[in-house]
Order: C-alpha cells, then sequence, then structure tokens
C-alpha cells in the first residue's frame, strides 16, 4: 500500500452524466479500479454524495479550491504525480482560467511533481493569427505553454467534443409544441395535410430551415387561413407568427411535414471528432504508467471523426427515433438567445479547421474507449 505512487485528481467529483467537468471522475474512478496508484481526489464538496462514493472506493478525498494556493499545497504534497483539470464554464472568464491552471503549475513545480496530465486544448486565438478567439480553448492553451515553460513534467491531453454533449446542451430536439414541420427550400415540396394556421419559429430568410408547429387546425380556420394568405404579402423575415402554410408556400418557401428530433452541429460537411468522456480513464491511466514514453508529447484524443449527417443517422439506428441534421451555419448558431452561443459557435468554427486529434493512439492507450454508435448503444434509453 505505502508503495504505490500517489496521484491527485482534480474534479474528480463531477457527475459521469454530465457533459461539463467530468474528467477527473472518470480519472478517479480508472485509476481506483486498476488498484497500480493510491487516489487522492479534490473537491471543494467533501461531504456530498460523489465525495463518499470514491471513499467507499478507496480514495483520499481532502478538500481545496483552485483559486486558494495553500489549500492547492496541501493537497498536492508527497504526491507523485496529478492529473489537472480547470473548469472555465464555472466562471466564463479566460483570464481566471489562466490564473486558476497558472497557480497548479506553480504549485506543482514547487512540490516536485514527476508526472501531470493536463487537460488542455489549442490556443486559437494565437494559432490563427487572432482570426478566431475561442475563449475556453485558449485559457488553457495558455496554460499548456506555462506548464512546460517552468518546467513540470508534463503530458498535455486534448479532448474533442464529448459524446456525452448529446444527452445534455446538444441533445436532439423537437418543436415544442405540437407537430413540426422542416422548412427548407432545397426540401421537394410536400402539400400539406391541413391549411390552418401555423405558428412560425426562427425563420429568418428564404435559405435557412426553420421550425413551426401546426396549430389551430379546423374548416372554418382553414378558410380564414386562406383568405388571410391572400391579404398578407409574402415576406421570409418572420421571428415569431402565426402564418398560413399557403402563406409560406407564395414566400417562396418549400417545407414538408416532420415530426423527428434535429441536431444541431453547425459543421455542415466537415467530419468533427468525438469521444466519451467517460473513457478517458483508462487514457489517463496509460499515460501515467507509461511516463517515459509520454512526458512532453501533446496528445489529441477521439475515437471517431463524423459529419453532422453521420451523427444523426447513428441516433436514428441505436434510438429508433428519427433524428436529421439541421445544417444550421455557425452564423446562425450564434445568433441564438442562449449564453454562450457565440462562444459555442466559435469552438464549431475552429473544429471545422480539423485539429489534430488521434484515433489510433487514443485506441492504443484505451483499446474498450467506444465509437458514437456503441456509445448510443450504451445510452439509447437516455434519448
Amino acid at each position: 500500500m505505502a508503495g504505490r505512487k500517489l496521484i491527485v485528481v482534480f474534479g474528480a467529483t463531477a457527475l459521469s452524466g454530465r457533459s461539463r467537468g467530468a474528467q477527473g471522475g472518470s480519472v478517479a474512478r480508472a485509476l481506483l479500479g486498476d488498484g497500480a496508484f493510491r487516489v487522492r481526489a479534490v473537491t471543494r464538496s467533501p461531504r456530498k454524495k460523489p465525495a463518499e462514493e470514491l471513499r467507499r472506493r478507496g480514495a483520499e478525498v481532502v478538500k481545496a479550491d483552485q483559486d486558494d494556493e495553500a489549500s492547492l499545497e496541501r493537497a498536492l504534497a508527497g504526491a507523485y504525480g496529478a492529473f489537472v483539470v480547470t473548469n472555465f464554464w464555472e466562471h466564463c472568464s479566460k483570464e481566471k482560467e489562466i490564473e486558476q491552471g497558472q497557480r497548479l503549475a506553480d504549485v506543482s513545480k514547487r512540490q516536485g511533481l514527476r508526472h501531470v496530465v493536463f487537460s488542455g486544448l489549442e490556443n486559437v486565438h494565437q494559432l490563427t493569427g487572432g482570426r478566431l478567439e475561442v475563449l475556453h480553448f485558449d485559457g488553457k492553451g495558455v496554460v499548456e505553454e506555462y506548464f512546460q515553460k517552468i518546467g513540470v513534467p508534463t503530458t498535455i491531453i486534448r479532448l474533442p467534443f464529448y459524446f456525452e454533449n448529446f444527452l445534455t446542451i446538444f441533445k436532439p430536439q423537437k418543436a415544442p409544441q405540437g407537430d413540426t414541420f422542416v422548412l427548407d427550400p432545397r426540401a421537394a415540396l410536400d402539400t400539406p395535410r391541413a391549411f390552418g394556421m401555423v405558428e412560425v419559429v426562427g425563420l429568418q430568410t428564404s435559405h435557412s430551415a426553420a421550425l413551426v408547429s401546426r396549430s389551430l387546425s379546423s374548416p372554418l380556420l382553414s378558410c380564414l387561413a386562406m383568405l388571410m394568405s391572400a391579404l398578407i404579402p409574402p415576406s421570409p423575415r418572420v421571428q415569431r407568427q402565426l402564418k398560413t402554410p399557403l402563406y409560406l408556400l407564395r414566400a417562396g418557401l418549400h417545407f414538408s411535414w416532420d415530426q423527428s428530433l434535429h441536431t444541431e452541429l453547425p459543421m455542415g460537411d466537415t467530419p468533427m471528432d468525438g469521444m466519451a468522456v467517460e473513457d478517458l480513464g483508462p487514457v489517463v491511466l496509460g499515460l501515467l504508467k507509461s511516463p517515459g514514453e509520454y512526458i512532453g508529447q501533446v496528445i489529441g484524443l477521439s475515437t471517431g471523426k463524423l459529419t453532422e449527417a453521420e451523427y444523426a443517422a447513428i441516433l436514428s439506428q441505436q434510438t429508433g427515433r428519427t433524428v436529421r441534421a439541421s445544417k444550421i451555419s455557425p452564423e446562425e448558431y450564434e445568433k441564438q438567445d442562449f449564453p454562450g452561443a457565440k462562444e459555442t459557435a466559435a469552438m464549431f468554427r475552429f473544429y471545422a479547421l480539423k485539429p489534430d486529434r488521434s484515433v489510433a493512439l487514443t485506441m492504443k492507450l484505451n483499446p474498450q474507449a467506444r465509437t458514437f454508435h456503441q456509445w448510443v448503444g450504451d445510452n439509447k434509453n437516455a434519448f
């Protein structure tokens, strides 16, 4: 017991079902399951259920905060190595993430750690000469360089898009009420079954897809709708209004009945790397067991490269539900009304540049890492 090297794992109590912040939990579970290392799990909430579960599995659980240098000194004392991850999404500040990461690097240096696995990402702003800025990448990229600059023995890993995102913020969606249409001028015209009123949601131009929900259909309303459509001048610029299918036809928009789900990945036909974050743990275990081979390396991870249409097809096949690719553009995506829309659109613009991710090396480090097809099969009931 005493002869085993101690690995400190940050972010170890994050829930594995969440798309953000689950890396440390995967690493802690893999190390505990293997038994080659002692595990010290770092958390700000040592009395909560995830921490208690790690204790039951054999981890030492300590309280520390990445803003509190003294607590980090205690957490890293006596350790051989560490898995270090920072969480931009807690504060959405590039500057704070850099401060936290550099603080962790400084403490790792002072404590004499012999192997740190740091979960980084590219400094997109630097790589693209300022053309793109992805804040939750850029800060990690600065920290990567800092670990190397001050001489901490480090292996840098860069994760791709998490498969788990399809269970949370990128879960395939349908229109919020009623039957749905997909409006797309490229689609074949399919005359609707009723000429009632339809609520148009998010229609921007005649060249962009939009969802509408059918409502208020009745013979009387159908007659009124047809009369109104003759009086309302056609215009494709509608944010959220009641219109008639005939009105939409006169505006030059083809549409079809569709009750399917839709993905929203603004990648067009460019393949995007992905991986289950739950499969990260064995990768980190493999790195820690082979320091001579991997210290000083930057390793991009992936278990597959798929287009949005291919992701949608696999979701359809595995879940038994029709899932279609939305074909949304980054420009359309960033106009959506939710926090982080612009930041996320910038991330997809960078993904379209095909950053270096190696399926072969990922599978070498974790031969059991799942493809998207396998992962959806394991999680189909969650969709």
